[in-house]
């Protein structure tokens, strides 16, 4: 993570566009706290705990690597609706609303960081397919996986983190473009991540917040860029970009042309 006391690692625009800012010493604290709140409850090494939240400080701080569920109100009931399915499930931590339980349990916690000997070839994380062929399937990677992953988000990202000061993507985390393209490659290299998931992407909302914020790296997947070509908009952004990255099918000739009047700068393709 960040190198330097105090260095922004996370902010977190809500709908209203008020922020809130976290450090990487913030981070590790509450990722800290998260992992004992855990601990406490049972849960061990090899368990699995899923993280079915949007983007937001809780769902970045429950990838800390340690049977549970965080989740916010709406995911709690969908949960609550085949919890009997679920035998194994012991702990749902809810992130909001009157049944809230995450954060009462990482305040109760300890800060004390209590490191586990794992090895590059331990399971890490699972993450599901698109479901393109059939239902969605786990591909379970092992810790390595983002020292794997970097080159490719590096060389797509134009020499990633060169002049990178704000990463954002419109994608959720819970999907391996949002965590393994955005989220974890940028806190390797110490660069802030920018959280703000729409209810529903719009093409204006993503051009103000670009601007607004003044990011520099971005990963838009095709769908959203064609919904960004498709807004109509007579105002001149002033974007400070330095590299966009898409990803997931092939583009086109018209859409990568717009990017390049749009943004000032080539979108580079990436698969995998």
């Amino acid at each position: 993570m960040g190198r330097r006391p105090g260095r922004l690692a996370l902010i977190v625009e809500a709908r209203d566009t008020s922020q809130t800012r976290y450090n990487f010493d913030d981070l590790k604290r509450l990722s800290n706290r998260f992992a004992n709140a855990m601990r406490a409850r049972g849960v061990q090494r090899g368990d699995r705990v899923a993280v079915f939240v949007r983007q937001s400080v809780e769902a970045a701080i429950a990838h800390s690597g340690v049977s549970a569920v965080v989740t916010d109100a709406e995911g709690a009931a969908k949960i609550a609706s085949v919890r009997a399915n679920l035998p194994e499930l012991q702990h749902v931590f809810v992130t909001d609303g009157d049944d809230a339980s995450f954060w009462p349990a990482i305040d109760a916690a300890s800060d004390e960081e209590i490191l586990v000997d794992t090895a590059a070839a331990d399971p890490a994380v699972v993450i599901y397919t698109s479901c393109t062929t059939g239902k969605p399937k786990g591909a379970l990677h092992a810790h390595r996986v983002l020292l794997g992953h970097l080159p490719g988000v590096e060389m797509s990202q134009q020499c990633f983190p060169l002049d990178a000061k704000l990463m954002w993507t419109p994608a959720d985390w819970a999907w391996i473009g949002g965590l393994l393209d955005v989220l974890l490659p940028s806190w390797h290299h110490g660069v802030p991540v920018l959280a703000r998931r729409f209810d529903k992407f719009d093409g204006k909302s993503a051009f103000d917040l670009l601007e607004r914020n003044q990011v520099t790296h971005t990963f838009l997947p095709p769908t959203a860029l064609k919904i960004m070509r498709a807004t109509p908009t007579n105002k001149n952004y002033s974007f400070t970009l330095r590299s966009v990255a898409s990803g997931g099918e092939s583009l086109g000739k018209e859409l990568l042309s717009w990017g390049r009047v749009k943004f000032g700068v080539t979108i580079n393709e990436l698969y995998g």
